[in-house]
């Protein structure tokens, strides 16, 4: 589905006065996060049942030529968080331009995917946990892919997880766009390890370089992430990011699927097929992975202890994302039930630790 462009420029984008956050109606409380291009903070908004929230503050930058990059980046991040709802995507509470960019969603208490699954190992997953988890994740996408948007940057940093460790909700849409048949799309976009091979040029890694290619990039990545979800471990483990990268694009290299069940074995290389027009769409990969599931015995999901320390995770310049959203966590590592402890301070008071 072709939306097109729905603006030109950052000045001709407008918020909705419903998705409109005034920032004197933010507190802004403890750095929970921050990527190579923003920062988060756990934060509360008054108009909003005094609900704590995540407010995510975006630097613009210091060329002429980061700033429309960075502005460009939220208008449309702003746009699509605020027209797709889904109950596996992270909500959307609101945003404001001035005095910076700032976009509001709701705090997820159980963290990154990515933590939680660093914190069972060695230990993998239940397989029922872990096809439930990536059934949220194929029904986030099948979402996003019937309003015509690309994520583009499906990994676990991008997954976050529900307080009770039950539910995955999508999260960051800074690297999404409108997919469109005819416009070119800029390559060496996403995280190089989760990366389809067509995001890369035939003859070099040049970023920033216009190619054709369409939503079945994100059935790649999703492919990476389920690999990544039945056996726990890093996909090419011992490979750099580049490497990794390299191997995928030029040598058709793909992590083992030899020892999974064959149901999963099929989704897996299906996804990963290095003709994106060999890949299933998310609606035949959740009639899939049902069907698989539906051979699974019922288990009770284990859910494994909260070993959780507080931390201002800096993300690699290749990963901007910040959907480390994560809980604010005390001295013991439990995530507090209470509202924030520490008494938050008014957003513009704020802004002069921020930038």
């Amino acid at each position: 589905m072709d939306f097109g462009n729905r603006f030109h420029s950052f000045d001709e984008f407008h918020l909705d006065s419903k998705c409109l956050v005034d920032p004197n109606q933010l507190l802004v409380g403890p750095k929970i996060g921050e990527g190579a291009h923003a920062k988060v903070y756990e934060g509360n908004v008054f108009r909003y049942k005094n609900q704590n929230v995540a407010i995510k503050i975006v630097h613009r930058g210091e060329t002429p030529e980061e700033i429309a990059k960075r502005e460009g980046r939220f208008a449309r991040e702003v746009a699509m968080l605020s027209r797709v709802q889904h109950k596996n995507l992270v909500k959307f509470i609101g945003a404001c331009k001035e005095p910076v960019m700032v976009i509001v969603t709701e705090l997820l208490l159980g963290g990154t995917l990515r933590k939680y699954l660093l914190n069972m190992r060695p230990n993998c997953l239940d397989r029922r946990v872990a096809v439930s988890f990536a059934l949220d994740i194929a029904r986030a996408m099948e979402c996003l892919h019937s309003h015509g948007i690309i994520h583009r940057d499906l990994k676990p940093e991008n997954l976050l997880l529900t307080e009770d460790h039950r539910t995955v909700k999508l999260a960051d849409f800074g690297l999404a766009r409108e997919e469109s048949l005819t416009e070119m799309m800029t390559a060496e976009t996403g995280t190089y390890r989760w990366m389809a091979p067509e995001l890369y040029s035939t003859v070099t890694l040049r970023q920033g370089e216009k190619k054709h290619y369409n939503h079945k990039v994100d059935a790649y990545s999703f492919a990476i992430v389920l690999w990544e979800l039945m056996h726990n471990k890093m996909p090419f483990e011992g490979m750099s990011n580049l490497q990794a990268a390299y191997a995928a694009a030029f040598k058709n290299v793909r992590p083992s699927a030899d020892d999974l069940p064959e149901e999963v074995a099929l989704i897996l290389t299906s996804c990963w097929n290095e003709d994106p027009n060999a890949r299933p769409n998310f609606t035949q990969i959740i009639q899939m992975l049902l069907h698989y599931l539906s051979t699974i015995a019922p288990l009770e999901p284990a859910i494994p202890p909260r070993i959780f320390t507080r931390e201002n995770s800096i993300l690699p310049p290749e990963s901007p994302g910040t959907s480390s959203l994560m809980a604010k966590k005390d001295s013991t590592g439990e995530t507090p039930r209470t509202p924030m402890e520490n008494k938050p301070r008014s957003f513009f008071f704020c802004l002069d630790q921020c930038y």
